[in-house]
């Protein structure tokens, strides 16, 4: 048996795509400052016990950032809240005034609850995998609330924000 021709990056970025993907934010604290960032790769890995999973680029400040913490909030985004997608998924982006402006809470970690948003899952991390560039962070969730129920998801489809109303 021949091996198959390489994947085209490229044609995989185009059609992966095209997988519709709800928009959160993972914040975690890196000493005395917040850190936050955009994530679409996260998924609910179990009921009994409550596990997720959160994917962050391995060579990026936030995965760093969780690990050393070794606890972080994800944040699940209204449908009116793609300015926050942005605001915290632009690379390299300041860590100095990452919440101004908004009022946040926080879980019993410390770590920053975005207002205005579907849910919250504070999770802390007890394994954490490399797969190609990124690092699979997943942990039990140690704490969770309810939002707004009022909105739908803020989804990502093709690249571009999408209304699924």
């Amino acid at each position: 048996m021949t091996d198959p021709a390489p994947v085209d990056q490229d044609e995989y970025r185009r059609l992966s795509d095209l997988l519709a993907v709800g928009l959160a934010v993972a914040s975690t604290r890196s000493g005395s400052r917040d850190l936050l960032v955009t994530v679409d790769s996260y998924l609910d890995v179990s009921y009994d016990p409550p596990t997720m999973l959160v994917a962050l680029y391995g060579m990026g400040r936030a995965a760093e950032a969780v690990e050393e913490a070794g606890h972080f909030c994800l944040t699940l985004l209204a449908e009116d809240q793609q300015h926050l997608a942005d605001r915290f998924g632009t690379p390299a982006s300041p860590l100095q005034g990452m919440l101004s402006g908004l009022e946040v809470t926080r879980t019993a970690d410390g770590d920053a609850i975005l207002p205005g948003a579907l849910a919250h899952f504070a999770i802390r991390v007890e394994q954490a995998v490399d797969a190609a560039t990124h690092r699979l962070l997943i942990g039990p969730v140690v704490e969770m609330g309810e939002g707004r129920v009022d909105a739908g998801p803020a989804v990502r489809f093709a690249g571009e924000q999408r209304d699924l109303r």
